[in-house]
């Protein structure tokens, strides 16, 4: 699979860290603004394990590489696992 490209910089991004832990959030009040300006109106949903990649050229990092399954969900029993990353949007 080819790996994913920074446009701007013309670079392959390169993987940083196999296996990142990223939180899923989903809206707790109708209409939440997707993003970091309102944080509190979010709550964790589902946390799903993928790659984070980083473009040498300008340091801008995405994750890509996801599972085909959460590795938990807020109607599992158990702890939340930590997390390293969160995205508010959905």
């Amino acid at each position: 699979m080819p790996k994913p490209v920074c446009v701007p910089c013309q670079r392959f991004y390169r993987p940083r860290h196999n296996g990142t832990h990223l939180l899923e959030g989903m809206p707790a009040v109708p209409h939440a603004e997707p993003g970091t300006s309102h944080p509190e109106n979010w709550q964790p949903y589902k946390v799903w394990k993928a790659d984070l990649w980083r473009c040498d050229g300008c340091g801008h990092q995405i994750i890509a590489g996801f599972g085909a399954f959460p590795m938990w969900e807020k109607h599992h029993p158990g702890k939340m696992p930590h997390v390293n990353h969160k995205v508010n949007d959905c």
